[in-house]
């Protein structure tokens, strides 16, 4: 497993297209990290932002799990 994905790479895991990744990254929903004068996203923040996504939805009135 990569610990740390492009923009690309991690928004081809999550199946969303890279503008939709890089909007989720600049609003503070997927953090990432510099390394060097590249940005990276840790693939456990993929991990915790899918399982907030999950617990966000679940916890909506009329939604059943």
């Amino acid at each position: 497993m990569t610990l740390l994905l492009t923009a690309e790479e991690a928004a081809k895991e999550l199946r969303i297209g890279r503008t939709r990744m890089w909007d989720l990254i600049t609003r503070g929903e997927v953090r990432s990290v510099k390394v060097g004068g590249s940005r990276r996203v840790p693939y456990a923040e993929l991990t915790a932002y899918v399982k907030r996504l999950i617990a966000e939805q679940s916890s909506e009135p009329g939604e059943t799990a």
